[in-house]
């Protein structure tokens, strides 16, 4: 009860109306989903900026060659040292370079995946925007539904004392018309919940109220891509190649660990005998990563990410091939089902009008039946209805035409 007087409130004020384009806009700036990979990008990019650091410095202190507790010292020196050291590694910079650039390409990754989910909301959205605006076409047909049957019914109970009416009748007007009513409340009951649906996807509180711009272009098939075209607009296959560029970068960045590092140590040691001179010792030390007991790890980790990145370009390669099929498949489709549409518009429902307002006239002029003319008109409600549910399908045909296409 809540919920009809809602819409019964709503329907009284004034909303304002949001066109298609404002709604996709709302989206891709506020839906959660889509913010989540921004900010996941961002702190890919983040990470990247420390992966150049070097290894922090080592430092140490204690004592070198001092005797145990309790043995017999001969002579001052074997007293021992005391020592301290700090020691730095040093990552090949080449390694940091290739690190750096490879952190860098998972945040491409996320951006990719951002336009895959964006693509998906976004067909998301212009499906329940459509079906709204044929709900909103279908309760002006219903409207219209509603006053004709009033008037019919109250024509025939205004002739039904002088003998020009049957009971029948009055009884069939009166159940059409609350069938009309019924169908009125259920049509509006689902504009409601495409408002909460687009609210929900525009992050936006589930009790604000707007209206859709009906007037809406119908699909129109758009000239066929080949797999080239469908490897720059398709954001599911840009994300395939971001990750492959990524695998290419992790491959660079393994290869190189043929590459040797570095370290520098340094030690001061201070003899516990004052006659004894300070001594220090400085070392220079490179690992030798091209030994065979240590490149087989790496060069096991190449191969595999060779047979990782050919794989990857099969899949892509596939999924090339059925988005083509898929969108050539589509286009005839949409071009069949807008000649159905064409078809309601230009003769089915033109004839079936003339037809209803033959018979409306005749049973004005009390040469006809009023089951005659609710015959009639039902005949052109239902075609009206058939139109708008084709029409519904169109839209969305050419929604999923345009999801497959990135447009």
């Amino acid at each position: 009860m809540a919920w009809l007087l809602l819409l019964g409130t709503t329907a009284k004020a004034q909303v304002p109306v949001l066109p298609l384009d404002s709604v996709l806009s709302k989206i891709s700036q506020n839906n959660p989903m889509l913010q989540e990979f921004r900010l996941r990008g961002q702190a890919q990019n983040a990470m990247a900026e420390g992966a150049i650091s070097q290894m922090a410095p080592m430092v140490g202190a204690g004592v070198f060659m001092v005797p145990y507790p309790g043995q017999m010292i001969m002579e001052g020196q074997d007293r021992g040292m005391v020592m301290t050291s700090v020691e730095q590694e040093i990552t090949n910079p080449a390694k940091l370079k290739a690190r750096q650039n490879y952190q860098r390409s998972k945040a491409a990754i996320e951006e990719a995946g951002r336009d895959v989910t964006y693509n998906q909301l976004r067909a998301q959205a212009k499906t329940a925007y459509l079906q709204w605006v044929v709900l909103e076409k279908k309760k002006s047909v219903l409207l219209e539904s509603q006053r004709i049957m009033q008037f019919m019914l109250k024509l025939s109970r205004v002739r039904y004392p002088y003998n020009q009416s049957s009971l029948g009748s009055i009884y069939k007007a009166e159940g059409r018309l609350a069938e009309v009513e019924n169908m009125l409340l259920m049509n509006d009951s689902e504009i409601g919940m495409k408002n909460i649906q687009l609210n929900m996807l525009m992050n936006l509180p589930q009790e604000n109220r707007f209206a859709v711009d009906t007037l809406v272009r119908v699909p129109e098939p758009i000239a066929l891509a080949d797999t080239a075209e469908l490897r720059t607009t398709r954001s599911d296959v840009r994300q395939i190649d971001q990750t492959i560029e990524s695998m290419r970068l992790n491959l660079r960045l393994e290869s190189l660990q043929r590459l040797p590092d570095f370290s520098i140590r340094l030690e001061n040691m201070m003899p516990r005998d004052k006659m004894m001179a300070q001594t220090f010792t400085a070392m220079g030390m490179v690992s030798i990563p091209i030994a065979p007991w240590s490149s087989k790890m790496y060069k096991s980790n190449i191969k595999a990410m060779k047979l990782e990145i050919a794989g990857m370009q099969k899949g892509r390669e596939n999924i090339l091939n059925e988005a083509q099929s898929m969108v050539k498949s589509m286009a005839l489709e949409l071009q069949t089902k807008r000649t159905q549409v064409q078809n309601y518009e230009a003769k089915i429902i033109p004839a079936l009008r003339r037809n209803y307002e033959t018979t409306l006239l005749s049973y004005e002029q009390n040469t006809g039946q009023l089951p005659l003319v609710i015959d009639a008109w039902e005949a052109l409600n239902m075609a009206q209805m058939e139109y708008l549910n084709n029409l519904e399908q169109l839209y969305l045909i050419g929604v999923n035409y345009e999801k497959e296409l990135e447009k």
